[in-house]
């Protein structure tokens, strides 16, 4: 690997160190190793984590796990940092991702899991959330409906029925104002979502000279290996550049 790399990299390991702490942390999960594939590569730890910086003749890229663990037959999710240290504009298209996993002398594509399709999830969720609250705010007015209606017995023993106006309308008010707090609070969270999702997932993106550039990079889940370790191979291009990143996907502690 090239001597001048570190310092570079070090300065502007920012990018990816930011994004990954939007991923989260999830608990009892699997851990991610890296292992470097030529002499252009370096495997190393940041802050805990393990990463991988990869330079090529026009571009720098950097890639780690979004988060300390990830779940398990989960999808997962890595931070790549791209820096283009060429003289000439150079491009970085999703499309030209690959990822393939490695199961006893074959190999399996892995699917990219674009922003588009994460974004169509997201308005998935909210249609099926929305929905949810909609059957939940009906419930509320049902109930609502019914207030102020009630039964009595004399003393005698005689009984029957009444209607409380007031009672009814304080019913209906407080069904209104629960009702808008939950359709507001679904359209909120959907509405933060989407923003989330737009700020952090990496996207189709030309990078001037000098100019970093990085987002989160989705995969499809690994097929399971009966709880062992799993290997895969991510492609990343930018420009001519192709970058090879070996990785192996293990429960953690093992």
């Amino acid at each position: 690997m090239a001597t001048g790399l570190g310092a570079d990299v070090m300065r502007n390991f920012g990018i990816v160190a930011l994004c990954a702490a939007l991923g989260g942390c999830v608990s009892n999960g699997e851990t991610i190793a890296f292992r470097a594939s030529n002499p252009q590569q370096q495997a190393m730890m940041r802050d805990g984590q393990p990463a991988l910086v990869s330079r090529q003749k026009s571009s720098l890229v950097l890639v780690r796990p979004a988060s300390r663990q990830l779940q398990a037959n989960g999808r997962p999710v890595f931070v790549v940092g791209i820096n283009n240290i060429g003289k000439q504009p150079t491009e970085f298209r999703v499309a030209q991702v690959e990822a393939v996993q490695h199961v006893g002398g074959s190999d399996f594509g892995m699917q990219i899991v674009t922003f588009e399709m994460l974004q169509q999830e997201e308005k998935n969720r909210q249609v099926a959330a929305a929905i949810l609250t909609g059957v939940a705010g009906a419930a509320n007015a049902y109930s609502a409906s019914q207030a102020g209606h009630g039964t009595y017995t004399t003393p005698s023993g005689r009984t029957g029925t009444f209607y409380s106006p007031t009672a009814a309308v304080i019913a209906q008010n407080s069904a209104a104002i629960q009702n808008e707090a939950m359709f507001a609070a679904t359209i909120e969270t959907g509405q933060r979502n989407m923003a989330m999702l737009e700020q952090t997932v990496i996207k189709d993106n030309t990078l001037m000279p000098g100019e970093w550039y990085g987002g989160q990079l989705h995969l499809a889940p690994p097929t399971d290996q009966a709880g062992g370790k799993k290997s895969y191979t991510i492609v990343i291009t930018v420009g001519q550049d192709r970058h090879v990143v070996d990785v192996a996907q293990a429960p953690a502690g093992t």
